[in-house]
């Protein structure tokens, strides 16, 4: 599979956004939150998300290191991202693949 754009939101649609990734490859998280909230996740470079609406609708929450801001919607409490440090600096974002438009 290569790189396609995708919509994406929040449950009900605060927060909007675009981005380009490839689905080839989705990660299972095994971390205590990821694993709580059944996250399928896809990584694509920083630059590779827009967020088209509900910046105002975000809020953070760390945990562990604090190292990773898991943005989620104030009002629906669902997590359709976070921006991400991969092991080797590189700046990512982590996508919740279950928050893209007509992917099953």
């Amino acid at each position: 599979m290569s790189e396609r754009h995708y919509a994406g939101s929040c449950q009900r649609g605060a927060v909007t956004f675009e981005v380009a990734l490839d689905l080839a490859t989705t990660h299972t998280c095994n971390c205590s939150r990821c694993r709580r909230m059944d996250f399928a996740l896809a990584f694509a470079p920083r630059d590779k998300i827009v967020l088209k609406s509900g910046a105002g609708n975000l809020t953070e929450f760390t945990f562990y290191r604090h190292l990773n801001k898991h943005s989620f919607c104030k009002a629906c409490g669902v997590q359709a991202f976070a921006p991400t440090v991969a092991k080797d600096g590189t700046l990512r974002t982590a996508m919740n693949v279950n928050c893209l438009d007509g992917v099953d």
